[in-house]
């Protein structure tokens, strides 16, 4: 297998949170700054951040950085329209793409070590899923390879990533990644997430 393309799914409106999630800071970087530098620094082939709600002002913060940004005008239909679009655009960018990566932002405990763990068990493993393990879940981060892109890109809406997981156990290799059950859907997650830094 060769690297992954990765697609980073940003698009949603952040409702719970009453703002941008993709804005808000994280040791001194922004959420969604954070994940593409991240993202970046860890494969060669095309980085595709997808956008929707609040676009123009998340735009502005990736300008600088080597990556596709894709709006996705369906983005009030849920993640699932956003997979699709993401995993179209990176095989219009890199059409040999093997495998991809779907990350979203507001996990802030992603590294660009745990990108590499699951590339180097996606190349290992004959299983054509690599998903991340935490909390009994298996979620994202999570890697699928050429085999499962017709898979995503029939998904219907609000199936998302994980229906395929759960459908498919015996396909999964699992990546241990504890600090993934950490994530920003609130601002009482957010104000716990800054409480754990000081």
């Amino acid at each position: 297998m060769r690297l992954p393309g990765i697609v980073i799914l940003a698009a949603g409106s952040s409702s719970r949170l009453g703002q941008p999630k993709q804005l808000l800071e994280f040791q001194g970087t922004s959420l969604i700054q954070r994940i593409t530098q991240i993202a970046v620094s860890a494969v060669e082939k095309p980085v595709v951040v997808i956008l929707g709600a609040n676009c123009s002002l998340i735009h502005s913060q990736l300008t600088h950085l080597p990556v596709h940004i894709v709006y996705n005008p369906d983005w009030s239909q849920g993640m699932t329209s956003s997979i699709r679009k993401g995993l179209m655009a990176l095989l219009y960018f890199s059409p040999d793409t093997e495998a991809v990566i779907f990350a979203v932002c507001d996990q802030p405990y992603i590294s660009p070590d745990l990108f590499l763990e699951m590339i180097s068990v996606g190349s290992k493993t004959p299983k054509p899923i690599v998903a991340c393990s935490y909390n009994n879940i298996l979620g994202t981060p999570v890697l699928f390879k050429k085999e499962f892109f017709n898979v995503l890109l029939a998904l219907k809406d609000n199936e998302g990533a994980r229906k395929i997981i759960q459908s498919y156990p015996e396909s999964v290799e699992a990546v241990p990644f504890p600090l993934g059950i950490i994530d920003v859907d609130t601002m009482q997650d957010y104000v716990a997430l800054q409480n754990k830094l000081m």
